[in-house]
């Protein structure tokens, strides 16, 4: 006998679907917007600061019913997306990539944030001054030194994704076989009498990937700076 049924294994594949396409969608704008954070000063920066942590501060359903607003079928850029690209993200797995993304977002930036601001800009400036222009620098120099944060970023985006619930929930429903992943899919079992043992099933699945996206996650942190390292030598 399976450990877990059609349905579960269903919910259990959506939901590493779902957080390897909020991984790889997140983590070019969060290296992007943490680089800026980090070593630029414009005006507006602390207004800027304070709107990609916001969903970090609000609560979740009210993510998701702005993302609902915005992107739902009659939304301003839902609509469009539809009339013109034929993308509908209301309800369907692929808005819950972007509910996963919003709710992953400020943590990968504010990780990688941290991993930027801790290279010496010493180095930077004097890779700039052999003739280095910025953007090489920052892909020579910055984000090879600043790589165990983009990867613990990455992780924490794929590991929000696997636990996000309320933004989820809101914007694409718990509809099985298309929007419903683990936490839904837990919910859902609760929620039904006799369903305590699926959702220790599919609890057990939640913390068991977390555990390992964090024990990939720590291989490539301790091998990371030797490779920087050997990079500047």
């Amino acid at each position: 006998m399976d450990l877990f049924s059609a349905a579960e294994w269903e919910a259990i594949v959506l939901s590493l679907r779902v957080a390897f396409w909020c991984t790889l969608v997140v983590l070019p704008f969060a290296v992007a917007v943490a680089w800026l954070l980090a070593r630029t000063d414009f005006p507006g920066k602390l207004l800027v600061d304070a709107l990609v942590h916001l969903p970090l501060v609000v609560p979740p359903v009210v993510t998701g019913y702005l993302l609902l607003i915005l992107l739902g079928r009659r939304g301003p850029v839902g609509a469009w997306l539809e009339s013109w690209f034929g993308i509908v993200l209301a309800f369907k797995w692929t808005g819950a990539v972007v509910a996963s993304a919003v709710m992953a977002f400020p943590l990968a930036v504010r990780t990688i944030r941290v991993a930027i601001e801790s290279v010496d800009p010493a180095i930077e400036r004097s890779a700039r001054s052999l003739g280095a222009g910025r953007i090489r620098t920052f892909l020579v120099v910055t984000l090879p030194l600043a790589m165990p944060g983009v990867v613990a970023g990455a992780v924490l985006a794929f590991a929000k994704s696997l636990g996000e619930f309320g933004a989820t929930i809101t914007f694409v429903s718990n509809i099985p076989g298309e929007t419903q992943t683990i936490p839904t899919a837990i919910y859902a079992a609760i929620q039904t009498p006799g369903g305590e043992w699926q959702a220790l099933r599919l609890t057990l699945m939640a913390i068991a990937l977390s555990v390992l996206a964090l024990i990939v996650s720590e291989w490539f942190v301790r091998r990371l700076p030797k490779r920087a390292a050997g990079r500047l030598d």
